[in-house]
């Protein structure tokens, strides 16, 4: 939860989401399903399915029980050096060493390494130093913890609490008055402009819903039926790439919502089709299935009003 989340946002969720799945075998007899149903509003929603993975592998492999070693860590699916790392030091005390922002600044300080925080060179750097601090600390999960703790309460981005730093003495960058300068931030990705045309279909108490493609933005997330694009659509291309015929397509609203690479800009119209097919839900059955949040609150605010 915590990878690409702020803290805040999990501290929220994590205590409901752990009592819905206290162990990997829950998880595993629950299905993907209720798992990324439970994730809803968290974003990223592959990492939900790939918990999942991991879930149904420990049982299937591990007996039901998460491996303390870290090399049977990352075999785990979604699982990378920094979870590996995290769990097998917090857990099991193991010399595994992690790096995130927060521990890189911290050693392109300490180092006074005068590079972007996302160079793969002061990656590489930091992996190596936070290994030898590992590898000498009396307890590894203490070490990693402490690092973290470090970089995000008082060796911070931007002006660091220099004063207030237990290390101060060792920083490089703290003895020659650069410590604020670096490391360099990343540079912001462009987001790509994504047209999202949705389209409201009613039949009593009922909307179709349908799942999104299992690849791009909340794949294998439930949406109304909607058109993706790189532009604006008009209305015979819209229906022409639904597949079926609709009735009176009717613009309702639009606006946009930006994620991390992309700005959605969603077109919301309201329509009649005669097609049966397809997944037609009451409220209790919608709100039963995983949706993106801007999704969901689109749901709600129109489809039973």
């Amino acid at each position: 939860m915590l990878q690409q989340t702020q803290v805040s946002r999990v501290a929220e969720r994590f205590e409901v989401f752990v009592g819905q799945f206290p162990s990997a075998s829950a998880m595993a007899a629950a299905g993907e399903e209720a798992v990324v149903a439970a994730w809803e509003g968290l974003g990223y929603y592959r990492r939900a399915r790939l918990l999942y993975g991991a879930a149904v592998q420990i049982c299937e492999l591990h007996g039901g029980k998460v491996p303390r070693s870290t090399e049977a860590l990352l075999a785990l699916p979604g699982v990378g050096r920094y979870t590996a790392g995290s769990v097998a030091s917090i857990a099991f005390d193991r010399r595994t060493p992690i790096v995130d922002g927060n521990v890189i600044r911290v050693v392109a300080r300490l180092e006074a390494i005068d590079a972007a925080i996302d160079d793969p060179a002061l990656v590489t750097r930091c992996w190596e130093t936070a290994g030898a601090l590992v590898r000498a600390a009396k307890s590894p999960g203490v070490l990693n913890e402490s690092l973290m703790e470090l970089g995000a309460t008082v060796c911070k981005p931007g002006p660091p609490s220099c004063d207030r730093c237990p290390v101060r003495t060792q920083c490089a960058a703290s003895r020659t008055g650069v410590a604020s300068q670096i490391p360099r931030p990343k540079r912001r990705p462009v987001r790509q402009i994504v047209h999202l045309h949705t389209i409201l279909f009613r039949r009593g108490d009922r909307v179709l819903l349908r799942q999104r493609p299992h690849r791009g933005i909340w794949a294998g997330l439930w949406e109304l039926p909607s058109v993706e694009s790189a532009d604006s659509l008009e209305s015979a291309a819209i229906e022409t790439a639904l597949g079926f015929k609709v009735g009176g397509l009717r613009p309702l609203e639009t606006f946009k919502r930006l994620l991390t690479h992309r700005e959605v800009r969603f077109h919301v119209f309201e329509a009649s089709t005669r097609v049966r097919r397809g997944h037609w839900c009451d409220q209790a059955e919608a709100a039963k299935l995983a949706m993106a949040k801007p999704m969901r609150s689109l749901v709600d605010r129109r489809a039973w009003s």
